[in-house]
């Protein structure tokens, strides 16, 4: 589930010391183990964020609402993760980081519990609340976690491994997940998530070293990184950008059925297409964080402008749309991956709320996207129609980044 491990000593035993930024540098005994370790709690959340979405007709059926409706669920997920990260990370930034990962994890996956057990609209709602509020805090601890057992110059990579849990997810745990959902009950899939995040947890506790919080670290202190101008325009630019490509995907099973003129069988494909481009785009985007990683937010944004409006015309053909899938899954890994190292890097002693709120802005882009997406469907527009106010929020993401950017960096200059 990891890429190609990042250059770093391997000793028979932890060592510890202190890089980059004040990072606490922790050598593992097995670097490849103790990201694996890592990337399965990615691939737990994965697993659960995305498989509502290819679920979204059985659950619908389930609770008795309509498909519009019910990707509410979607949202309340999404803010879920809004609220969560950068509140768990600041109450969290004085634990020791590896046991403060193993409860986040340990968290989401009690979360998708209460999914599987609830009955109706409100309680599934609110389960799915509960479930996305450890998301965002564990992706931020575990990628300080995973930045802290390199050299600085291998960062981008080690937080790619980390993120490809969750492109590998969208692969394998949500196609799975999704055909247990499909023949054994949707309510079962949440039970699969379960059993993923205590598998995860285990993993955890076996193969990553102790790592201590920072004692000296204050709620107040955290938050403060919310107040860096460049984390704000990069954090807004995620949150308006990566709208685009949920408010695609979150129809995905409708396009599939309705525009391709497919049956619900073939659902799981293009989730899987969708997957691998993720896992390819992931493999893709620490290379390029490590490269420029301010022309890879700007690459990944115009990229998802152009296939998102491929859609409209294109996806009454299967194979186009399977391909189209493939290049919006690997879009949004390059997108998200590098405004999470920008986040990271501009939050100076805050990396780890920095990381967390890069999860945050996403998915308030996840949850608008689903948002808006239902509201032009439900004025009798069509499951394409999502697709074009996508790439309305992708150019409006980035051109929040460039512009943004370039006035910070022009005030800069000037002083």
């Amino acid at each position: 589930m990891t890429s190609e491990s990042p250059a770093a000593p391997t000793a028979a035993a932890p060592t510890s010391g202190t890089g980059e930024l004040g990072l606490p540098t922790v050598r593992p005994a097995h670097l490849g183990l103790a990201l694996l370790a890592l990337a399965m709690g990615g691939f737990a959340i994965g697993t659960t964020e995305f498989m509502s979405m290819g679920l979204l007709p059985d659950i619908a059926d389930g609770i008795g609402e309509s498909v519009p409706t019910t990707g509410h669920v979607i949202t309340a997920y999404a803010f879920g993760v809004v609220v969560g990260a950068p509140l768990l990370v600041s109450l969290g930034a004085r634990l020791p980081r590896r046991g403060l990962a193993v409860a986040l994890v340990l968290a989401l996956g009690i979360g998708n519990a209460f999914t599987a057990i609830a009955s109706t609209y409100g309680p599934v709602m609110l389960a799915r609340f509960v479930a996305g509020l450890p998301h965002g805090a564990y992706f931020g601890v575990a990628s300080l976690i995973a930045a802290s057992m390199v050299p600085p110059q291998h960062r981008g990579r080690a937080i790619s491994s980390v993120m490809l849990g969750l492109s590998v997810a969208t692969v394998a745990g949500v196609p799975a997940s999704t055909w247990f959902g499909q023949n054994l009950g949707w309510r079962s899939a949440y039970w699969v998530v379960l059993a993923i995040a205590v598998v995860a947890a285990l993993m955890i506790l076996a193969f990553v070293p102790a790592t201590p919080g920072n004692p000296d670290a204050t709620v107040r202190q955290e938050l403060s990184a919310l107040k860096r101008p460049q984390v704000v325009v990069a954090a807004v630019a995620g949150m308006v950008g990566f709208g685009g490509l949920f408010a695609m995907y979150t129809y995905i099973a409708k396009l599939v059925t309705d525009e391709a003129g497919l049956g619900e069988g073939a659902v799981p494909l293009f989730l899987l297409a969708f997957g691998i481009g993720s896992v390819g785009g992931t493999w893709i985007a620490g290379r390029m964080a490590d490269w420029d990683v301010e022309r890879s937010i700007v690459l990944g944004f115009v990229a998802t402008v152009v296939t998102l409006l491929l859609v409209l015309p294109l996806a009454g053909v299967p194979l186009a749309l399977a391909l189209l899938s493939f290049a919006i899954g690997g879009l949004g890994s390059v997108v998200a991956i590098n405004l999470q190292v920008r986040l990271m890097h501009e939050a100076g002693d805050a990396e780890m709320l920095g990381a967390a709120l890069n999860h945050s802005a996403l998915n308030v882009g996840n949850g608008l996207g689903a948002w808006f997406g239902s509201m032009v469907i439900a004025a009798g527009h069509g499951y394409r129609a999502p697709s074009l106010v996508g790439a309305g929020l992708a150019l409006l993401g980035l051109l929040i980044f460039v512009i943004g950017t370039r006035v910070l960096r022009a005030r800069e200059l000037s002083r």
